[in-house]
């Protein structure tokens, strides 16, 4: 799993999960319809600051805001990259 990007003080990189293909009650979603995932997993976090040290680590499955972050690309994979403050919980 080695990412080549490392973050700079309190920033993370998240891998979104996938986005959800089915209702609960077994309807297909078209793409266009699909929301944007809430959720996904630390790839490489930073060091920090000087005042906060980081409190999530790689590999924790995360919840951020839907806006949250900035897109990326890397090696064809998709990634968020976000200050520690936009994520909402550990899961």
């Amino acid at each position: 799993m080695g990412l080549n990007i490392k973050p700079l003080a309190d920033r993370v990189v998240i891998e979104p999960a996938a986005a959800e293909t089915k209702t609960a009650s077994g309807i297909i979603i078209p793409d266009n319809a699909k929301e944007k995932p809430q959720q996904g997993k630390v790839m490489a976090v930073g060091k920090g600051t000087k005042d906060e040290s980081m409190t999530v680590k790689v590999g924790d499955k995360v919840l951020y805001g839907k806006y949250s972050g900035t897109e990326l690309k890397l090696e064809g994979k998709d990634y968020l990259i976000m200050r520690e403050s936009d994520i909402l919980a550990i899961v």
